[in-house]
């Protein structure tokens, strides 16, 4: 064998040295590698999408930074300033409280109802389960320009239906501090389909057994919904209430585009109605250029959810119900 021949030979060998290794490993081994390899890209996302710019929030709340100079650190002057200081904050705070205390348990309401009307054995029941969901999935910007058109004081559908039908003279939904953040839980059940669509599936896994016997034993229709599809459906209730709160508190876009259709300065509708908790950090964040302060407004925020839903998984022991557990 020539020298040259050797020298081929052993570079081949170097380039298969790490598969040669790879494949002399255990399979438990292999397979754990093969899948941190396969995790790679959501985990690089995790790290670079969500966990950096969650610390980096966490570090400009106690700065006081605007994006264009570096940041100084403040302490905890940010937030004293958020509970002391800024009447504003309190404004977005009651106007947050009474959207999600107004619209949260409506929408689950009428999910839950839409829900057991869809879950019948009918024909043609697919079609009507499709067109009650379908509008859960149309984009906000497209649903809020339906309903400007809809809610407009003066040409608006619901205005000139109440005239021309009833000879009411409607309100002035969009720029009535009174009517603003009504005309905001209504468009809020425009999306109940995608509440509809998780109770079905929660009332499709109720097993007919429990039904058929519940019925043997004299229940009635409302008997049994109340006594056996309930408590059955009650871990998928508490999946939608706590997604419905926490969607509540965060909400923006359609009050961005409600208010800011109409009033040009910061989006916050007539009297500052429309300046709820996510709105006054947009506004802090994009119009004042004060990013530790829109950051220590966040995670405010974000400790406050996580309160809620704390509290909440606390009192669901008292009424959710789960498949084997027995209750004391």
């Amino acid at each position: 064998m020539t020298t040259k021949t050797m020298q081929s030979d052993s570079g081949a060998s170097r380039l298969l040295a790490p598969v040669r290794s790879f494949f002399s490993k255990p399979l438990r081994v292999r397979e754990a590698i093969d899948g941190y390899v396969f995790i790679l890209p959501w985990l690089l996302g995790l790290l670079i999408f969500t966990l950096y710019p969650f610390l980096s929030g966490f570090f400009y709340s106690l700065s006081d930074f605007d994006a264009l100079t570096p940041a100084q650190f403040v302490g905890l002057a940010n937030y004293r300033r958020i509970f002391f200081e800024d009447e504003l904050f309190w404004l977005a705070v009651r106007n947050t409280a009474w959207y999600a205390g107004v619209s949260v348990l409506p929408g689950v309401v009428l999910g839950l109802l839409l829900a057991v009307l869809l879950n019948q054995k009918a024909k043609g029941i697919t079609l009507f389960r499709t067109l009650f969901y379908m509008p859960s999935i149309v984009p906000s910007v497209a649903s809020v320009a339906l309903f400007l058109f809809i809610l407009h004081d003066r040409f608006g559908l619901l205005n000139e239906t109440l005239y021309n039908v009833f000879g009411i003279k409607g309100p002035s939904w969009l720029t009535s501090p009174q009517w603003s953040k009504p005309s905001l839980v209504i468009w809020s059940l425009w999306g109940v389909g995608g509440g509809m669509i998780i109770y079905l599936a929660g009332l499709q896994n109720v097993p007919d057994s429990m039904h058929e016997a519940a019925a043997i034993d004299g229940a009635g229709a409302v008997r049994r919904f109340f006594s056996v599809t309930l408590p059955m459906i009650s871990p998928t209730l508490l999946f939608v209430f706590v997604m419905s709160v926490i969607g509540s508190f965060q909400i923006f876009t359609p009050v961005f585009l409600l208010g800011g259709a109409n009033y040009a300065m910061a989006a916050s509708g007539p009297m500052n109605s429309l300046l709820f908790w996510v709105i006054h950090i947009y506004n802090n964040a994009f119009f004042y250029y004060r990013m530790g302060y829109a950051s220590a407004l966040s995670w405010v925020l974000f400790l406050l959810l996580v309160v809620l839903t704390v509290i909440q998984f606390q009192l669901s022991n008292r009424w959710v119900y789960y498949e084997g557990e027995v209750k004391n």
